[in-house]
């Protein structure tokens, strides 16, 4: 797969500050997320990656590559070649980058691992198959299954608030992809083993669910595939302006109505996927 010019200039880049400041030390390079599964949007998405080094980076050198680097939308986590071989689960927080802005401590998790390890396209390195990665599906179905309220529940009862900030961003276009691709993707991963997309996840959920939900997902799908959704403070509201009455526009009369079915959908696709984990 040929990545995208965006992303190419945005790894030649970072490669180059990286390798002026500290030569040697990114050993490996890889991306993951949309990039790797194949529905990456030049306009919403993040470039998702793992760089590897022989030992722990000093965080200082990491962090004036990225302030170097600036607010490219280059997210991602340090890794040794130690850690790919062990359980994430087992890890503390490594070094990462998050929205322009280098962490010190960024949390782990198995979706890396496995991403990496069947879909991760690599950047500099030996290719994934050709070094160990650590997979294990039972500890990834555990960690998906308990993601599902420790993250995707909560963010719900925050959305279904008027008062909370997401109660104000669940009108918009960004939060309905975010929330019933985000879901959607769980439920896969519980079905089948493996993870895939946000576009993949609302395909996914087109087939999964009853009819019920199918205009919520097709909303979030066509949000998705035609690019509205922004993952910025505008775009956590962007949907508001929509002519919702214009039928190639918001499959919805309203914001409001929309809001309703993207929180009932992901009520609904949460306790599904519990089943789908209980029934293993």
């Amino acid at each position: 797969m040929t990545p995208h010019p965006k992303i190419e200039a945005i790894v030649e880049t970072y490669l180059s500050l990286a390798d002026a400041e500290a030569p040697g030390l990114i050993e490996g390079l890889y991306l993951e997320g949309s990039a790797a599964l194949d529905d990456y949007h030049p306009a919403t998405s993040d470039v998702d990656f793992v760089a590897v080094t022989s030992a722990a980076p000093p965080v200082e050198v990491l962090a004036r590559i990225h302030t170097s680097l600036g607010a490219h939308p280059f997210e991602g986590v340090y890794l040794t070649w130690d850690d790919l071989r062990g359980d994430p689960c087992d890890l503390d927080a490594r070094p990462g980058a998050q929205a322009g802005r280098f962490e010190p401590r960024r949390g782990v998790n198995p979706v890396t691992w496995h991403t990496l390890a069947h879909h991760g396209v690599t950047c500099r390195g030996p290719k994934p198959g050709e070094f160990d990665i650590w997979s294990d599906p039972d500890v990834l179905a555990a960690w998906t299954d308990d993601n599902l309220d420790r993250y995707w529940r909560r963010l719900v009862s925050r959305a279904a608030s008027p008062v909370r900030p997401w109660g104000l961003a669940a009108l918009g276009g960004y939060a309905t992809v975010w929330i019933v691709t985000g879901v959607s993707r769980l439920h896969y991963t519980l079905a089948t083993g493996e993870v895939t997309s946000k576009t993949g996840a609302a395909r996914h959920a087109l087939e999964a669910f009853p009819g019920r939900w199918q205009r919520v997902v097709r909303e979030a799908l066509r949000l998705r595939e035609e690019d509205d959704a922004q993952p910025t403070f505008g775009g956590l509201l962007s949907g508001l302006g929509e002519d919702f009455g214009t039928p190639r526009r918001s499959l919805y009369g309203s914001p409001f109505d929309r809001r309703r079915d993207v929180l009932a959908f992901a009520g609904q696709a949460i306790e599904a996927a519990h089943a789908l984990y209980a029934a293993r």
